[in-house]
């Protein structure tokens, strides 16, 4: 907080004060809670206690800003002497023996009675911190940071404080004893000295997400397609808008002599012709993953083909209105003459009209409104808002689209043909291999944070490259649904392949469902809710299998499962690069579990070592096998149970990072936790040190049990990435899979580095 930042901000805790406070200008602790937004806490009544300096039970405005003044403005000693203050509790129990009452006439008159007791020089504490204090303190700590830790470790944290600082051996610590450990530590003094009031900010506000189709989500979609239109994106945008215009004046020059109307409208028809038949081509999977693994991939942007997709559907619905508004301009010129009225015009077929039989005005019509029906069940409120159903069913009208335009422009076969025909061929394909596939589902964990985490029979023809995703229908939860999601396992794990997959939709949410209950109930529950065509069909099975005495049961059905894949990723690069990035964010670590797993797999080919010396060293590949010279693994997770998802592979990792090249780096992980308060706020300041303490002590997290220290708060990129650039470990390239926000501020900073970038787009 700077200057302009501190008196903005005491401004504010003014405002807030004096529309909180009553008659007397005073407000009591819950008072003092709602004015500055602050969580029922241990820290909160604490901070209060200490800033009423008379000890009335409730706070002045000039007690209050007194106080904040100290913090924000006081050197790093009256600060310090503050957060010792904070940490010795003894004065709560000494004046819960008192039987001291927080508010009231009969607390005051207390307080008068024991006058001589209140102006001890110790008070409000007894002038030492002890390790009981210590652990009180700490497991408040670890609450609002949102973990958990078993009661040893926490006496081993607390313990490992104490004796850090406890220079005389008393079993307590003093304050000149806590100001000369933390001088050892001068960055925790620095961020003290800059935030120690910055856990009395208001909360940040949520950033409202803009409704749909109004002004903002458009600008908001314009500033996206911006970020990540450069490059070969920015050449092939310029490209697809060139051929575009070139087409549609071409269009428009050749019916020029019949009317601006029906020009513009031919335009818009050859316009269309393009857009409608680049529309199918832009979701070939299957032929752009085998892109992926050809030259080409460095001249087209493929990892944006589901943007570029979004953004040809938008032309396609501009084009195809400009297109029926002209035409029904053009008619309506023609009309007195010809004696055609507009409802025989719109509704009838007729000879000239044109199209197949004359119904170019009825399937144009019918094709505007399936098209705009398209892009509303499309948008991000219905396809993020929890109906993901209505975004796919609807979606499957693209069969219909095209037939119409089959139907309505005669010349649009010749465009259609060759991306048609790729795209019928890929889920024929698609359809006959995952059909012929007898797949189940050998097991299934339910993770924190409600991931589920299926161990699928991996088909023996079935290759795939790391970061490669998977299309997964299970019929029990949706007989017709297939959902996108990354293998987390490497493909040289033969027999079997992993997905996590996390309940944030109806889908996922009956997956999760499903299998809770059948954790709970320790056999095989009711199937998932089902519609009342599939309901009759699984009935009439169960019923044939019973009456064949076929052994047919519910579990050996729910068990049952299809994958159509693999498709590739942006991610399959990583191995060509010098110094990889992986930054995943949440359950965004999936697709680099499996990329993780598979760079040792390959390091450990790659290292060889001398039976005699036990001498190692790192024997040179073909590019086709690993390029890469240092992989910096980032993950950022929320809380304590998200890190619980691959904590076992992260050990593992570390276990063979350590066996591999003892202390060496080629993997070096970078673990934070959003939730933890970080080593800036006063709050945690103690957890932090102890936490630091314990993890040199014992060369393993507390939190997590690896070698790797769980940070709190968010990653520093401009720190973390200068270190990454300052190693010099060859071309840096940095692979995200996460949110949009993060991927923009990630981005940027990559920009600054000259890194290159790239992120997971489904």
């Amino acid at each position: 907080m700077g200057a302009a930042a501190d008196a903005e901000w005491l401004h504010w805790v003014t405002k807030q004060f004096g529309n909180i406070a009553g008659k007397d200008r005073e407000i009591s602790l819950e008072e003092f809670k709602s004015a500055l937004q602050v969580k029922e806490s241990f820290f909160a009544e604490r901070f209060f206690m200490l800033f009423d300096s008379d000890g009335s039970g409730s706070l002045s405005l000039e007690e209050l800003l007194g106080s904040l003044r100290l913090l924000l403005r006081g050197n790093s000693t009256e600060k310090l002497r503050f957060l010792f203050q904070v940490y010795d509790v003894d004065g709560e129990r000494r004046k819960s023996r008192f039987g001291w009452i927080r508010t009231g006439k009969f607390r005051m008159e207390m307080i008068r009675r024991t006058v001589e007791y209140w102006d001890a020089p110790d008070f409000p504490g007894s002038g030492s911190i002890d390790a009981e204090e210590l652990r009180v303190v700490l497991r408040e700590c670890l609450r609002e940071s949102s973990m958990a830790l078993p009661e040893e470790r926490l006496g081993a944290l607390s313990q490992a404080l104490l004796q850090a600082a406890d220079r005389d051996h008393s079993g307590s610590i003093t304050f000149p004893e806590l100001r000369e450990q933390l001088e050892a530590f001068p960055e925790i003094l620095e961020n003290l000295s800059i935030s120690a009031a910055s856990w009395l900010k208001p909360p940040a506000p949520t950033e409202r997400r803009s409704r749909c189709f109004s002004r903002e989500f458009w600008r908001e979609r314009l500033r996206r397609f911006s970020r990540e239109l450069r490059g070969p994106g920015l050449r092939c945008l310029g490209a697809w808008a060139a051929v575009t215009a070139l087409l549609m004046a071409l269009g428009a020059l050749r019916h020029r002599g019949r009317g601006p109307a029906l020009a513009l409208a031919r335009g818009c028809g050859l316009g269309l012709n393009l857009n409608c038949a680049l529309l199918a081509a832009l979701m070939l999977r299957r032929s752009l993953t085998w892109l992926r693994s050809t030259p080409l991939a460095e001249l087209f942007p493929l990892e944006l083909h589901v943007r570029g997709h979004e953004l040809v559907g938008y032309l396609v619905l501009a084009l195809a209105a400009a297109h029926s508004a002209a035409h029904l301009a053009h008619g309506g010129q023609c009309w007195p003459a010809a004696q055609v009225a507009l409802g025989e015009f719109l509704w009838r077929p007729r000879a000239g009209a044109g199209g197949v039989a004359g119904t170019a005005p009825q399937t144009g019509l019918a094709l505007l409104a399936l098209l705009l029906f398209m892009l509303v069940c499309s948008s991000p409120c219905v396809r993020r808002g929890g109906h993901f159903e209505v975004f796919y069913w609807s979606h499957l009208c693209y069969i219909s689209a095209w037939l119409l335009l089959l139907l309505h422009g005669p010349h649009f076969w010749k465009w259609f043909l060759i991306p048609g025909s790729l795209f019928f061929l890929e889920k024929v394909l698609g359809w006959v291999w995952r059909r012929a596939g007898d797949l189940h589902i050998l097991e299934a964990n339910l993770l924190p944070s409600k991931v589920t985490h299926l161990v699928i029979q991996r088909p023996k023809s079935f290759r795939f490259q790391p970061g490669d995703y998977v299309f997964l229908n299970i019929p029990a939860i949706a007989a017709y649904e297939w959902h996108p999601f990354s293998i987390s396992s490497a493909p040289e794990q033969l027999e079997t392949l992993w997905l996590h997959i996390r309940a944030l939709g109806q889908w996922t949410n009956k997956l999760y469902e499903y299998f809770q209950q059948l954790e709970l109930h320790g056999s095989e529950p009711n199937p998932p809710r089902k519609s009342w065509r599939e309901w009759r069909s699984w009935h009439w099975e169960q019923l044939l299998g019973l009456s064949l005495n076929l052994g047919l049961s519910p579990s050996l059905d729910l068990s049952q499962c299809y994958l159509d894949g693999p498709y590739g990723t942006p991610s399959r690069r990583i191995f060509t690069s010098e110094h990889a990035v992986l930054i995943g964010a949440g359950i965004g670590i999936t697709p680099f579990a499996s990329i993780l797993q598979s760079i040792m797999f390959r390091y450990r080919r790659r290292k060889q070592s001398c039976p005699s010396c036990h001498f190692s060293w790192c024997e040179e590949r073909q590019d086709e096998e690993m390029t890469l010279q240092k992989v910096d693994f980032v993950w950022i997770t929320r809380d304590q149970q998200h890190l619980e998802w691959f904590l076992s592979l992260l050990s593992k990792l570390e276990t063979e990072q350590a066996e591999l090249e003892p202390g060496g780096k080629f993997l070096e992980l970078h673990l934070y936790m959003t939730s933890a308060l970080g080593k800036g706020d006063m709050k945690a300041l103690g957890l932090q040190l102890a936490l630091d303490l314990l993890a040199a002590k014992e060369n393993r997290d507390s939190i997590t049990g690896l070698r790797t220290r769980t940070q709190p708060g968010r990653p520093d990129w401009a720190k973390l990435f200068g270190k990454v650039a300052a190693e010099r470990r060859g071309k840096v390239w940095v692979f995200f899979c996460g949110s949009p926000g993060l991927a923009k501020v990630i981005q940027g900073h990559c920009r600054s580095f000259g890194f290159r970038f790239s992120k997971e787009n489904f």
